[in-house]
C-alpha cells in the first residue's frame, strides 16, 4: 500500500513521517514551506509530545491524544485545520475558513500575512487540553450494562 509514499494514503509511522514532511517542505521551496516549518516549530514547542503523521494523499497531521490540526499546502495557502476547532476559543480570531461545519476550523495563511505566534500556540495549547479530555473520557467511561 505504501507504494508511493508521498501520495499513499497510508498512515506512515511517526519517523518516516518527520521524514515526508521535511521532503515537504524542500519540494515546496518557497514561502509555503518556510511557514509549514514555522507552524511546525510552534507545534513542537507548545505540544512536546507531539506526534507527527502523514495521512490523505501526503498531508501533514501533528496529533496529541487525537488529531491537533493538518498542515496543508496549496498554490497560494497555507491551510492548518484544527480537527476539533468549532470547540476552541479563538479569542484573536485566527480562524478565517471552513467557519461553517460543526466540528473543524482553520487558518488559511497567505504570502505575506503576519502570524499571531501567541494566539497560535494557545489554540494548539487549547486542542491537545481538549483532546486529552476527550482521551480522559473514553477511558473512564463504563460500559452499559
Amino acid at each position: 500500500m505504501n507504494r508511493d509514499p508521498i501520495g499513499s494514503t497510508a498512515v506512515v509511522e511517526e519517523g518516516a513521517a518527520s521524514r515526508l514532511i521535511d521532503a515537504r517542505i524542500r519540494e515546496l521551496g518557497d514561502w509555503r514551506g518556510e511557514m509549514l516549518v514555522r507552524v511546525r516549530t510552534l507545534i513542537r514547542q507548545a505540544a512536546p509530545d507531539v506526534v507527527e503523521e502523514w495521512k490523505w494523499r501526503g498531508v501533514p497531521v501533528w496529533s496529541h491524544a487525537g488529531i491537533i490540526c493538518t498542515g496543508e499546502t496549496y498554490k497560494h495557502v497555507v491551510k492548518l485545520t484544527f480537527a476539533k476547532g468549532a470547540s476552541l476559543a479563538d479569542p484573536s480570531a485566527l480562524f478565517n475558513s471552513s467557519l461553517e461545519g460543526n466540528t473543524r476550523r482553520a487558518i488559511d495563511i497567505h504570502e505575506g500575512d503576519s502570524l499571531d505566534e501567541k494566539a497560535l500556540t494557545a489554540l494548539i495549547h487549547a486542542a491537545v487540553a481538549l483532546n486529552t479530555a476527550s482521551s480522559q473520557k473514553k477511558k473512564h467511561a463504563r460500559p452499559a450494562g
